[in-house]
């Protein structure tokens, strides 16, 4: 008898071979959806960078720690105190803005950390030019977890242009549309709602101003190094958004495709600037938000 007959398995053997190797395929299936089922969305995960009591609240989005540590909370904005400002900080962020809706979000955030040993939640330790640390925060005891997304789900703040961690993001849009279709806090008042991008007069009087503006893209060129976002047929009058070539690529990355928004509507965050008509700089594909067409 040959060597290769000698060591021929038998049919029960080739049969347990093949139901074994079918067994590893139907768990491996699953297994691997699963992996690309929670890699397709990671979950919102910060560290804890630090930890205090709430000596002040300032405004709606600032805190004083006991040992003197002043915290900005990262991700959104709220109506600015009017001045006098309690710092130059503050001073620096104060305008016209009625008074109200400030004065509704710096007792928001009272009421959710006024007092309160809390925790500083954010990827990494970041101060702004003004040497705050720049988090989100939980209180001790709260059931509300993140404050940042409570003054969302509340309506005393809106989502900021970069609000921070990809995987966070969903969440907190989440929570800002939910009180924008309530229309609680910031959202019962016309001067918060977004503005209507084919009205370039309406638009540009929000000039200097973090503002929301929602409309249909008519086209998307590009000239340059730029890529122009057009809601009008007048470029030089018309609301334009631009996006500089160089971070098309994030955008891509993020599920949206610039050059293929032409006949989307879409919801834009940002600061208002003119250059012959009102437009706002997109740096982030988190500034761009495409809804249901009306």
């Amino acid at each position: 008898m040959s060597a290769s007959l000698m060591h021929r398995p038998s049919r029960r053997s080739r049969g347990f071979y093949l139901a074994a190797i079918a067994g590893c395929v139907a768990l491996a299936v699953p297994a691997a959806a699963a992996t690309r089922k929670s890699s397709a969305r990671p979950a919102c995960q910060l560290e804890t960078i630090a930890t205090g009591t709430v000596k002040t609240v300032v405004d709606g989005r600032t805190f004083v720690l006991a040992d003197g540590r002043e915290v900005r909370l990262a991700g959104i904005e709220v109506p600015p105190l009017p001045a006098p400002a309690t710092s130059a900080a503050a001073a620096h962020d104060a305008n016209n803005a009625s008074t109200e809706p400030a004065l509704a979000a710096t007792a928001a955030l009272q009421a959710l950390v006024g007092g309160h040993e809390v925790s500083l939640k954010h990827p990494k330790l970041v101060t702004d030019r003004y040497g705050r640390i720049v988090a989100d925060a939980v209180a001790a005891g709260a059931e509300s977890g993140s404050v940042v997304k409570s003054l969302l789900s509340q309506g005393h703040a809106r989502l900021a242009a970069h609000p921070g961690e990809a995987a966070c993001v969903a969440d907190l849009r989440t929570a800002e549309r939910a009180a924008r279709a309530q229309k609680l806090g910031l959202w019962g008042d016309p001067r918060y709602l977004p503005k209507p991008a084919d009205d370039p007069a309406v638009v540009l009087a929000e000039r200097g101003r973090f503002t929301l503006v929602e409309g249909k893209v008519v086209s998307v060129r590009d000239s340059g190094g730029t890529i122009y976002m057009n809601f009008g047929q007048r470029w030089s009058e018309d609301f334009t958004v631009t996006i500089l070539k160089r971070n098309e690529r994030a955008f891509t990355a993020a599920g949206l495709a610039v050059r293929s928004l032409a006949g989307r509507r879409v919801l834009v965050r940002g600061w208002i600037e003119e250059r012959g008509g009102p437009w706002i700089e997109a740096t982030g594909p988190e500034q761009i938000e495409l809804i249901a067409d009306k």
